[in-house]
This record gives structure tokens, sequence and C-alpha cells, in this order.
């Protein structure tokens, strides 16, 4: 009696049980609904993880789904290329003009519209302007120097304003040592000088 001896190298494939028994007896009764059911669950699992993941988990997550969200966005793109029809030109020069267009302008339509429109609202705009120049906000940075202040200068909130500033009749100034904000008395004024 020979037994036939198997090499080594030989291998089956361990996998293919699955298959087998698929090809002779089929699915299960309800294996495409539950298979629909299990993708149209998945995304709500996705995002949940998106949602938790911390660290460098989480940041590893969202650039994979980016990279994947960029190539569907791509195919997708070159899918619609593919089916929108365009015209083809059959070697025209630039800047030729078919004869019924010679007398008309070179401008774009749309382009002229929009700016006729843009300037008719400036103009309704305009009407009821007074000619006051434009008033520009001032920064942060302009407006107030950071003073320093402790025995080692380390204190940073005081702020002394550098600009004009007008105060009320009734303005009487803290001690300097807890006055956040100081007022050159040279540039406090006490009445504004603009009409109410």
């Amino acid at each position: 009696m020979s037994h036939k001896t198997r090499l080594p190298t030989e291998k089956k494939p361990q996998g293919d049980y699955i298959e087998l028994h698929r090809k002779r007896h089929g699915y299960r009764h309800d294996h495409f609904r539950r298979k629909r059911k299990k993708e149209a669950r998945e995304v709500h699992k996705r995002s949940a993880i998106a949602q938790k993941a911390l660290g460098i988990k989480g940041k590893m997550f969202a650039k994979k789904r980016y990279a994947e969200k960029a190539l569907l966005k791509k195919t997708l793109l070159m899918h619609e290329e593919s089916t929108s029809r365009r015209k083809v030109d059959d070697d025209v020069q630039d800047g030729a003009v078919p004869a019924y267009l010679l007398d008309r302008e070179n401008t774009t339509r749309a382009k002229v519209l929009s700016n006729t429109i843009k300037q008719k609202r400036k103009e309704k705009a305009g009407k009821w302007e007074v000619p006051l120049p434009k008033v520009r906000p001032v920064a942060e940075d302009e407006m107030f120097k950071v003073i320093r202040s402790g025995k080692r200068k380390t204190k940073q909130w005081k702020r002394m304003v550098t600009k004009a500033t007008c105060v009320g009749p009734g303005f009487t100034r803290k001690p300097p040592k807890y006055e956040r904000f100081i007022r050159p008395s040279g540039l406090t004024k006490l009445m504004s000088p603009t009409l109410n």
C-alpha cells in the first residue's frame, strides 16, 4: 500500500471552505438583507470612530478618510467629464468670430450685466450718504501699549492708551496701581468734539 507523501512546499489553501459551501448549498435566506443592513450601519460606525478617536489615532484616521474622499471626488469628476458632451473645435483660430457676431462687443454679457447692477447699487447707496471720510478701525496694538509692572516686570495686564480719548464730566481716575487702562492726562479730553 503506497501512500502519497505531500511535500512541505505544497500547501492547500485553507480559506476555501466557505466558498465551497456556498457553491454547494447557496447563501442563507437572509444573507443579502443582512449584508445591506451591515453596510448601512458601517457609515455610522465610521463616523462614531472619527468623532471619538483621540491623538495620533484620530489624526491618522482623519488623514485616511481625507485621502479616500479626495480619490472618490476625483473618480466622480472623471466619470462626469466622460459623460458630459463637449463641442468639438474644428481648428478654430484664437480670436476668430463668426460673421453674425462681428458687430458685437467682445465682453461677456453676464459680466457686463453684473457690473452694471453693482454700479447701480453703489449709486443708489451713494444718494443717501453724507460725504464723511471713511472711518478705519484701529488695531488694538496701535491703540494700546503694554505696560510691564512688578519687581521683575513680569506682569502685563496694564495698558497705556496711545490715542486721544474722551471722558465724561464725572470721570475720576483710579489709583495708578490698580488702573488697567492708563489714560495720559495730555491725551484725555473732557468732551467729545462730535455733534450729537
